[in-house]
């Protein structure tokens, strides 16, 4: 029972109770409830800021769930990139290497994505780095696997043609030469014998007498003959495929023509002292990719490896080529 309030009457010098009329207490339930609701709010606001409801405890608990899944993720992706790695070291360093193919730059196997930011939609979250990561390493690894698996399409192609390849590689000497004294100049600068300057020579000459046989290295199509009496002289082209050319200088006279496939040994022309040329011989060249190489390195089919090593020396010699 609520307690009675009372006033003193100075006319009736007397104490009455005080009555509330309806207005008051309407203003009395409205400051009653106004602050019970100001209280109420500031104790949830406290309650909320240090403890959560059930469905914020179970929001939590699957934001977490999905960060240890993304690290976990993380430590998957990062094991993959050490296997793709590997598998692309010894793809450069032994798979291509065997079949002759130029390895694939790594600032091609680690090219980034350009343009726009890809990621920017993932941005602004508190994770926002986590998820960020994990996705550049997923489009990452899925470019590099991508360029893996066409690189592996391109060395099975080249295993298909191995053995295409072997018979057109140039790979034995033009001309017979079992002693090794046919061998007069090889690749690198040498003394021109007409200018008698000191210039790059490249190819290798074999002396031998007019007539004597001329031999294809390796199987292929003749991509070019011409007659001439300077330069290379009367001389053949011919074309192994697969990035391989010789060509065939100063020669009396040529069997072949354009177009006509060529085995590997056989006959093509003979030996002359056409073009510019001090005395008869063959000037033999080997290019790949269309750059001219040291023919001594395609002779593994016809020497021992005593042989090779004695071949190597007389090439390296300095001394006055023949053209």
């Amino acid at each position: 029972m609520s307690k009675i309030k009372y006033y003193y009457d100075k006319k009736t010098l007397s104490y009455k109770p005080i009555e509330s009329t309806g207005i008051d207490k309407f203003k009395n339930f409205i400051v009653y409830f106004t602050s019970s609701a100001i209280l109420a709010f500031f104790i949830l606001l406290i309650f909320f800021q240090y403890f959560d409801s059930p469905k914020e405890k179970r929001l939590k608990s699957e934001i977490n769930n999905l960060i240890s899944q993304y690290e976990i993720i993380n430590s998957d992706l990062e094991q993959i990139e050490l296997v793709l790695d590997d598998i692309q070291k010894r793809d450069d360093n032994i798979y291509r290497t065997i079949f002759e193919a130029d390895p694939i730059p790594t600032s091609i196997r680690k090219q980034g994505f350009g343009g726009v930011n890809r990621y920017k939609k993932l941005s602004g979250y508190s994770n926002s780095d986590l998820i960020i990561n994990t996705s550049k390493k997923i489009d990452q690894l899925t470019k590099q696997l991508y360029l893996q698996s066409k690189s592996f399409e391109e060395v099975v192609d080249l295993a298909k043609n191995k053995s295409k390849m072997l018979a057109s590689i140039p790979a034995i000497q033009p001309v017979a030469n079992k002693d090794l004294k046919r061998m007069t100049s090889g690749y690198g600068y040498r003394i021109h014998p007409i200018y008698k300057t000191r210039k790059m020579h490249y190819g290798m000459d074999f002396s031998a007498k007019t007539g004597t046989e001329i031999y294809a290295t390796g199987d292929g199509v003749v991509s070019k003959v011409r007659r001439s009496k300077r330069g290379y002289g009367n001389y053949v082209k011919i074309n192994h495929g697969f990035g391989y050319e010789t060509l065939y200088a100063h020669m009396s006279k040529y069997i072949v023509k354009k177009g006509q496939k060529v085995k590997r040994g056989e006959v093509i022309g003979y030996v002359g002292n056409t073009g510019i040329s001090t005395a008869p011989h063959l000037h033999y060249e080997v290019r790949k990719d269309k750059k001219k190489i040291n023919p001594v390195n395609f002779y593994y089919n016809d020497l021992t490896p005593e042989e090779y090593e004695k071949m190597l020396e007389i090439s390296s010699q300095y001394n006055q080529s023949f053209d």
